[in-house]
């Protein structure tokens, strides 16, 4: 009867018509936000979530990640530490053939094949990568990631990033800088020739470094970066500095006759630190692979058409749907129509909780990927929705030093119908373009679906456990 004693108090959830009729008339509304759960994944969800390993298995899963100490402790050509059978090029995303690439995509293997000496011309390039005489291989594959394009040759120079805590070990490349790049697809002269560079002064001159500071502990300076005001996807201005006033002394030392390029260089590319934290998420995250009935999500990326995720519990197995095209901003007279589906292994990084699911670290992100910074604390608040944990180390000052939302749960983004909040670079669709802008995508529901699935389907009977 007590309830009848003071004025109503309604708690309302779905729709808003009923809220907004009732605070026409004066009365206490409180508002839950609700969602169904992802069309057709009931009968699938209901028998995920009755699998008996599976909350030993997450917390096994997400502990793993979240306590993966990972340590830059070399820079290695790639043709030294990645083998492959025969001529091949590594690339971002799941699986993808010459014949279905992006623009973007087919851009840097055709600059790859210039590079390596692979062809003479663009024509050439293109022909020999036609009939399959390079082979293509997902960074993944590899214990690698590469951003945008994500294409390695053998040449190339790779930051080394070691886990000190489950010894794991992941590779990414050295970072170009923002604009005509080769990860964007770019294959001009000048791209040409900034990579030769890079082959010839930046790669031995970090790599000495990097053998004469000795390690570098990574995840010590992305969470000095979080308090700084990076995110560490697209914001690295924070990072990039710490790192390289580890580094600088020893760039110094170990080449003096390259240093004022190399800490130059270093210094003008506010997105250097990129690379390094991307191999520093891969390990993260592959320590909490294969563990079985974890339904940890331990990859997403893309290759330009597909958005792929990987399950902790199911092994290698891709699940994919059409890559969308980001919503953002756009460089120059650059707009929506000169913008390719979202492509990249960058997003590893909102896989480990940096990223999208840091923004709310990270205010200044709104004028590079638009919004508001309400926007970005939102973005950042809605993911605990979807993840497991919050990061022990990763911490984000505007919200009282709260831990940032770790360990995506294929469940619980079937249960709520969120998915993951992602920020990116936007590659133009031309082969050559390079980047036209950058801004928020979300990913296929269909991969998360597919991938819950799966799970279903490798549910143990609980009499067998």
């Amino acid at each position: 009867m007590t309830l009848l004693d003071g004025p109503p108090r309604v708690i309302t959830a779905g729709a808003g018509l009923l809220a907004d009729a009732l605070r026409e008339q004066a009365a206490a509304v409180t508002g839950v936000s609700w969602r169904p759960p992802l069309a057709g994944t009931a009968d699938a969800l209901a028998r995920v979530l009755a699998d008996p390993r599976r909350q030993a298995a997450n917390e096994r899963a997400v502990r793993r990640l979240t306590s993966a100490r990972p340590l830059l402790t070399g820079v290695r050509r790639a043709s030294e530490v990645l083998r492959t059978a025969g001529p091949a090029f590594l690339h971002a995303g799941p699986p993808i053939t010459w014949e279905r690439a992006s623009g973007p995509m087919r851009g840097a293997l055709v600059g790859a094949m210039l590079f390596e000496g692979y062809a003479r011309d663009e024509r050439e390039a293109a022909d020999r990568l036609a009939a399959g005489e390079v082979r293509l291989e997902p960074c993944h594959h590899h214990a690698a990631v590469g951003p945008m394009a994500g294409v390695v040759s053998p040449s190339m120079w790779l930051f080394e990033v070691r886990d000190d805590e489950h010894g794991g070990t992941a590779y990414c490349s050295l970072n170009e800088g923002l604009g005509k790049v080769l990860r964007y697809g770019a294959y001009g002269p000048e791209v040409l020739d900034r990579l030769r560079w890079m082959d010839t002064v930046l790669g031995p001159a970090l790599s000495a470094a990097v053998e004469l500071a000795g390690p570098v502990d990574l995840r010590s300076l992305i969470a000095q970066a979080l308090q700084m005001g990076d995110e560490l996807h697209n914001r690295n201005r924070a990072a990039t500095s710490l790192l390289l006033r580890e580094l600088a002394p020893a760039v110094s030392d170990a080449a003096p006759g390259n240093a004022s390029d190399v800490l130059r260089f270093i210094a003008g590319n506010d997105h250097f630190f990129l690379n390094a934290g991307m191999a520093a998420a891969k390990v993260s995250t592959d320590a909490a692979r294969d563990v079985p009935g974890s339904t940890l999500v331990v990859a997403m990326a893309r290759n330009g058409t597909d958005f792929g995720v990987q399950v902790s519990g199911l092994g290698g197995r891709w699940f994919t749907g059409p890559a969308g095209v980001p919503d953002g901003l756009y460089l120059g007279a650059y707009g929506p129509g000169d913008a390719n589906p979202d492509i990249g292994d960058s997003t590893i990084t909102e896989t480990s909780g940096l990223g999208g699911f840091a923004m709310a670290a990270a205010p200044a992100i709104v004028r590079f990927v638009g919004g508001e910074v309400a926007d970005a604390v939102a973005a950042t608040r809605s993911m605990y929705e979807i993840t497991m944990a919050e990061h022990p180390a990763y911490q984000i000052p505007g919200l009282g030093f709260r831990g940032t939302p770790t360990g995506i749960d294929v469940t619980l983004v079937a249960r709520t119908g969120l998915l993951p909040v992602v920020n990116t670079g936007i590659a133009g669709r031309v082969a050559g373009t390079g980047q036209v802008g950058a801004g928020l995508v979300s990913p296929p529901a269909e991969a998360f679906t597919a991938a819950l699935q799966a799970l279903s389907e490798a549910v143990i009977d609980p009499f067998e456990v």
